[in-house]
């Protein structure tokens, strides 16, 4: 069990696989440092230890687990940040928007109402395309204020506005998904 003596549950995600705090992650590298260290913890591997050590392996890849599925998603690796850095989205209890933005979301919702009302497959797919590169430029700029200038305020609007993308992808998806079948 000396190779798990090296971890520390107290690292923060990001320290565990060896990379800089970050939004924009090499996440080829992400997934290399999860493989390697689950092949050291995973429970199966010390399976024929004692109690103790069984116990700790399991701690460890279910922390590695957790963190892994944390730094991967982008909006779960934005919170994380924040957090680190002392601030919180605040997606919960904060849901105060530009009324551009609130406008935004309502002709979204009308178009992709009216392409299911209308069962037009091709209308939902050009929605879903044109919502996933709405969703990288928000997402360029929640890296430019989380890495580059560092607000944390913008950083957690850009969150909170994500939030809200990513339940029209849903909407989005499910209609494809009930048109499709």
């Amino acid at each position: 069990m000396s190779n798990m003596a090296m971890f520390s549950l107290e690292k923060n995600h990001f320290a565990l696989f060896g990379l800089a705090p970050a939004y924009r992650l090499d996440l080829t590298q992400l997934e290399q440092s999860y493989r390697d260290i689950q092949a050291q913890v995973h429970p199966d591997k010390h399976a024929h230890l004692g109690e103790v050590e069984r116990r700790l392996a399991m701690q460890w890849s279910t922390h590695a687990n957790e963190a892994y599925q944390t730094l991967r998603q982008p909006l779960a690796r934005a919170r994380y940040l924040l957090q680190l850095n002392g601030a919180e989205s605040d997606e919960n209890s904060n849901t105060a928007m530009s009324p551009a933005f609130l406008m935004e979301q309502m002709e979204w919702r009308e178009a992709i109402g009216d392409a299911k009302a209308a069962e037009a497959l091709a209308d939902l797919e050009h929605l879903a395309g044109r919502l996933r590169a709405e969703i990288r430029q928000r997402e360029e700029k929640l890296q430019q204020a989380l890495d580059v200038e560092r607000d944390f305020a913008a950083a957690a609007e850009q969150v909170r506005e994500l939030k809200f993308m990513e339940k029209l992808r849903e909407e989005i998806h499910f209609a494809l998904e009930a048109l499709e079948n």
